[in-house]
């Protein structure tokens, strides 16, 4: 009797330490320093991602500052028309536009131009001398509004990886 008292009185830890079994107050470290743990590893992996952000943003600032430097190089020239056998259209109205598309064909040309339409940019298209039909969209006189312009539009359907920006002079 004496011995289920003492059991009482001591409680739960008293028969753990007994038993050879941690003690309520070394579960709760336990569990404590596991929580800990995985939130280190939660924030290590922030941390990694926010790094990798980073290098792609710095990238990204890079190869916008080098297209910008070889602009500035080539005097502002990505395409000269002059080197595809000259513009066959009348003079273009801005200086700078994005061309999303190139084609030998009329056909591929106007089909293009209404995707363009329909999804809400101005674009048009121009015919150079040697026969190719490109298609413009978003004229503007800015070049730094051009890239950023072909950079937004890069990340629609309408744009393909390999647009290109006409200079015209």
């Amino acid at each position: 009797m004496l011995a289920v008292c003492v059991a009482l009185l001591e409680g739960c830890d008293f028969v753990r330490t007994v038993a050879g079994r941690p003690t309520a107050a070394k579960v709760e470290q336990l569990r404590i320093e596991q929580l800990a743990a995985e939130e280190a590893r939660r924030q290590a992996r922030l941390d990694s991602m926010a790094r990798v952000e980073k290098q792609m943003a710095d990238s990204l600032a890079a190869l916008e500052t080098r297209l910008l430097d070889s602009l500035s190089q080539a005097r502002g020239t990505i395409l000269n028309p002059a080197k595809m056998g000259g513009l066959f259209t009348t003079k273009l109205e801005a200086r700078y536009c994005i061309v999303v598309g190139a084609f030998r064909g009329r056909y591929y040309a106007d089909r293009k131009l209404k995707a363009c339409n329909d999804a809400g940019y101005t674009a048009s298209i121009v015919s150079f001398r040697n026969g190719l039909m490109a298609v413009a969209v978003c004229p503007s006189n800015d070049l730094s509004e051009t890239v950023k312009t072909l950079k937004q539009l890069r990340g629609k359907g309408i744009c393909p990886p390999d647009s290109w920006i006409l200079v015209n002079k």
